[in-house]
């Protein structure tokens, strides 16, 4: 494509410079307004610079992307009610055997959680249950918040579902799901397990150091359990002991008076030191005596009762006793009511449970079958909302409308872009090194998307060079394409792993772990980049090996 005119490639330059500089740092000090506004400013510019022209803008958003964002959305949103994520979080920690066996099975979650629902909602419900964990076992949650991320990443690079930039992917180049997953799973499921290990190495002596403090806590607990629960003779006679003495000098030093017996009715006070001094004597006694006690006591109880029965005959009427008898069943009839109600109420939220699991599994097997994708995710998204047989609107609200309209301003700002030239031309001196039919090119190739990827954020790399990449490939041959554009989604997603602001996964994680009531933790970026560099380039490196077109 020949470059524009130059007042078009200085205005178009500056619109996307604006809208790449809010993008990446939404809190910028002189216009602090965020990413979603930060794109809509963007896509204004360009149209105001006329770079682009209005209809074109409108051309350039791409209703079956989201259609197909929008519809994974709600059916996340649903799955959340349906307990979905409270599910996979306690599939973690059972019959887990110490912080490492934690650790891997928190990456083989996240990744497939990611690969099914979006890696940003995984790491949204899963940060806190996170944390929580590694509190209430004396863990340190740096390396489990590392491993969320960084496996929530990886593992959502296998579906077009998994994250935006496989959406965009999957879209444009009409790779159908099934052979898009099957392109790359090896090099997903290889990449989460060297993943963990990376992680394992970098992190042994810290998790096996804190694997001792949590047994101890974890005997703590127990024995805190008992005391609180479960009250020992020997703790029960010293405490009454003990309290019965102070009690009694604080009555006294009060200097408290009780009222004189009336009738033979005991004061307040006397009562309380009987019962006192009672206690203590009966503590003190051996298990014989104990035992004969009992026994006694037994004895009286049977006769007070017959006594109090005969009594109770003899004084109320049998018009009194009829209507207790029908307060009783009136009482036990609402019970039962009740009892039914909270039944029924169950197995009601136990079947639309289960049709909400059936509708998402419908989804995905309607995916692999190579159906449209946007309307798939569509349908299924309506299909969910109808079960639900109520007002959809709280949880329609849970949908994240502002990534939506960040996504139409950055069509429109991207597309602005790339009709000044500058994209193809920077290609054009690119593509002699960048085949992908010889592994020279394919490590120059992916260099490039890397660094593309953490400096102007994945999916706009996507959308820029994305199209001029599969067209150089498919030069070659149409197997060349399409490992081209798997290499793409590889690449751009694993490359989100490298620094903190890579991926909005891992911003998500850091926010939502510094936010967290009682169990807040700062994730830096120093402690961050100090594992996703290694992991990012060893990880990558792996998974193209493993990629088949």
């Amino acid at each position: 494509m020949a470059m524009a005119s130059t007042v078009k490639v200085v205005l178009g330059s500056i619109a996307f410079a604006v809208f790449w500089m809010l993008a990446v740092f939404p809190a910028v000090p002189f216009m602090p307004i965020g990413r979603t506004a930060g794109s809509l400013l963007g896509a204004i510019l360009m149209v105001i610079f006329q770079v682009i022209s209005a209809d074109q803008a409108y051309a350039a958003i791409d209703l079956p992307i989201l259609g197909l964002l929008f519809g994974t959305m709600v059916v996340s949103v649903y799955l959340e009610r349906a307990d979905m994520f409270k599910y996979l979080g306690k599939m973690l920690s059972w019959k887990s055997r110490g912080a490492k066996d934690l650790l891997c099975r928190l990456c083989l979650v996240s990744a497939i959680s990611s690969a099914l629902f979006t890696n940003d909602t995984s790491c949204v419900v899963l940060t806190e249950f996170v944390l929580k964990i590694a509190r209430q076992q004396n863990l340190p949650p740096h390396p489990f918040l590392l491993a969320l991320a960084s496996s929530a990443n990886i593992g959502s690079s296998a579906t077009p579902i998994g994250n935006p930039q496989n959406l965009v992917i999957a879209v444009k180049s009409k790779i159908s799901f099934g052979n898009f997953l099957v392109g790359i799973l090896p090099a997903m499921l290889v990449g989460v397990v060297v993943n963990a290990l990376i992680l394992l190495c970098m992190f042994w002596k810290l998790l096996s150091v804190q694997k001792d403090v949590e047994d101890a806590s974890t005997e703590l607990v127990a024995e805190e359990d008992v005391i609180s629960h479960r009250f020992s003779p020997a703790t029960l006679s010293h405490r009454t002991s003990l309290n019965s003495q102070e009690l009694n000098s604080t009555l006294e030093s009060m200097n408290i008076h009780s009222p004189p017996n009336v009738n033979g009715i005991i004061g307040p006070l006397d009562s309380l030191r009987n019962r006192l001094t009672l206690s203590e004597n009966e503590i003190h006694k051996g298990p014989s005596v104990e035992i004969e006690s009992l026994r006694n006591s037994n004895a009286s109880k049977e006769l007070i009762n017959d006594g109090n029965l005969q009594r109770k005959e003899e004084t109320f009427p049998p018009s009194r006793v009829s209507s207790v008898n029908g307060l009783t069943d009136a009482n036990s009839a609402k019970s039962s009511e009740e009892k039914e109600g909270i039944v029924t109420a169950r197995w009601k939220r136990v079947i639309w449970k289960t049709c909400v699991y059936l509708v998402t599994v419908g989804m995905l097997i309607s995916l692999l079958m190579g159906l449209n994708m946007s309307w798939t995710a569509l349908t299924a998204a309506l299909a969910l909302v109808v079960l639900d047989f109520k007002d959809a609107r709280p949880s329609l609200e849970k949908v994240s409308y502002s990534l939506l309209v960040f996504f139409c301003g950055m069509f429109i700002t991207v597309d602005g872009f790339n009709r000044t030239g500058i994209p193809s031309a920077i290609w054009d001196f690119m593509e002699p090194y960048s085949q992908v039919d010889h592994i020279g090119g394919v490590a120059v190739l992916s260099l490039v998307i890397l660094v593309l990827s953490n400096v102007a954020s994945n999916v706009p790399t996507i959308l820029l060079l994305g199209g001029r990449v599969a067209a150089s490939a498919a030069a070659v041959s149409l197997a060349d394409e399409k490992k081209a554009w798997l290499i793409l989604a590889w690449v751009s997603t694993v490359a989100g792993n490298f620094s903190l602001l890579g991926s909005a996964a891992n911003l998500i994680v850091c926010e939502q772990a510094r936010s967290a009531p009682h169990y807040g933790y700062n994730l830096s970026f120093t402690s961050h980049i100090k594992f996703g560099v290694p992991s990012t380039l060893i990880v990558t490196a792996i998974g193209l090996t493993l990629i088949r077109g």
